[in-house]
């Protein structure tokens, strides 16, 4: 049996994060399926804001790699700024939606 390395460790921090992401939005599609969806728009609202809360993460951690040559001239705390930026956007959009 191979010895572990950091990137087996890697992997696993990554796939726990994303499981540990992924975790709202099942629990709240568990949810609506055993209870019911009578307020379509809150079950729409939540599960979009987890997803692009998501999206935006990911979006962020792309920008912010060193080893991404495509976001080089790019500053961190400018990913950083547009990430709030877009965040504020996505959840007045979504407050707007419910009404």
């Amino acid at each position: 049996m191979g010895r572990s390395t950091s990137k087996d460790a890697q992997a696993l921090f990554q796939s726990l994060r994303s499981a540990y992401a992924a975790t709202p939005t099942n629990l709240k599609v568990a949810y609506m399926a055993t209870v019911g969806s009578f307020p379509f728009n809150s079950f729409l609202s939540g599960v979009l804001s987890c997803v692009g809360t998501a999206v935006l993460a990911v979006c962020l951690r792309i920008q912010v790699n060193k080893e991404n040559k495509e976001f080089k001239d790019l500053p961190p705390e400018r990913a950083f700024a547009d990430f709030v930026l877009c965040n504020l956007v996505l959840h007045l959009v979504i407050m707007n939606f419910l009404g």
